[in-house]
């Protein structure tokens, strides 16, 4: 089964930011996205997070005074399938009932290129840390700004897809997550 959807949580990992400046900077849900995509018997299979939340204080004159982070609701991924995701919810994969959480801390952020960044952060799945680089690149759109990006994790070291699941010839260990995120006050022509 597509239970490999667990991988997403790796996903979560995302973006976020905090506590300086949160009522002047806003995660709009609502315009935003966070995928995953594993492969599954050498398939590709792509899902998505419902549900996630942010508090973000991006200051790009002063990149080291920035902060953010993003908690993913484990128990909102879906694979489009019912029963495939209430698989993804079970202790194998996310542990919904243990760890309904997974979070994307900021660390650092460093300008790469106009309107391009690095976030090294720390991805938290299962109550399992790891540091993770992100790559985001910032757009005006619709009045508001739109921070994108992609990276690759490992699903097996936040034991994501456990016992049987571990086996990466059914369901390969690497975990590709996908994110735009729309953010309202940001000027991301700074």
């Amino acid at each position: 089964m597509t239970k490999t959807l667990a991988l997403l949580s790796a996903a979560a990992l995302g973006c976020s930011l905090a506590p300086a400046a949160w009522a002047q900077q806003k995660l709009l849900a609502q315009h935003s996205r966070i995928e995953f995509t594993f492969e599954q018997l050498g398939v590709p299979v792509t899902g998505h997070f419902k549900a996630f939340e942010g508090e973000i204080a991006l200051k790009l004159d002063d990149l080291p005074a920035s902060d953010l982070h993003l908690d993913v609701d484990t128990g909102s991924a879906t694979l489009g399938d019912a029963q495939t995701d209430a698989e993804l919810r079970k202790a194998a994969w996310f542990d919904t009932a243990a760890f309904p959480k997974a979070r994307f801390a900021l660390d650092k952020l460093q300008a790469t290129g106009k309107n391009e960044y690095q976030a090294h952060g720390t991805l938290t799945i299962k109550n399992i840390s790891h540091p993770v680089q992100v790559p985001v690149r910032l757009e005006a759109t619709n009045g508001h700004a739109m921070a994108r990006g992609s990276f690759t994790i490992e699903r097996l070291p936040y034991q994501v897809g456990s016992g049987e699941w571990s086996d990466t010839s059914v369901v390969a260990n690497p975990v590709r997550v996908q994110f735009q995120l729309a953010i309202e006050g940001l000027n991301a022509a700074q």
